[in-house]
């Protein structure tokens, strides 16, 4: 697993985040999530590329949690079993693209 924490004092926007992805050969896709939503415990057979546009989130990846907020990015090796949940009072919208190897 692999997270980087967004440092700048401006967050990308959704159509920066976008580029971001499309410059790697990426083809994200948009999820919204409202507050409390939980994605339960799933595994993929590629490697998961997520990067929170708006709201917080608490990844739990092989039983490491970890707080992801605006701007952070993180990318799931394939065949790992992870869950996440939304935090806050406000939706939580994403761009997650599968990276094949």
């Amino acid at each position: 697993m692999l997270v980087i924490r967004w440092q700048a004092p401006v967050v990308p926007d959704k159509n920066q985040i976008r580029e971001l992805f499309e410059a790697e050969g990426l083809d994200p896709q948009e999820e919204v999530f409202k507050p409390e939503t939980l994605v339960d415990w799933h595994r993929h057979p590629f490697d998961e590329v997520r990067t929170v546009v708006q709201g917080e989130l608490v990844f739990d990846v092989a039983g490491n949690q970890l707080l992801l907020r605006a701007g952070d990015r993180i990318t799931i090796p394939s065949n790992t079993k992870h869950s996440f949940k939304i935090q806050g009072t406000e939706n939580c919208i994403c761009l997650v693209a599968q990276k094949t190897i």
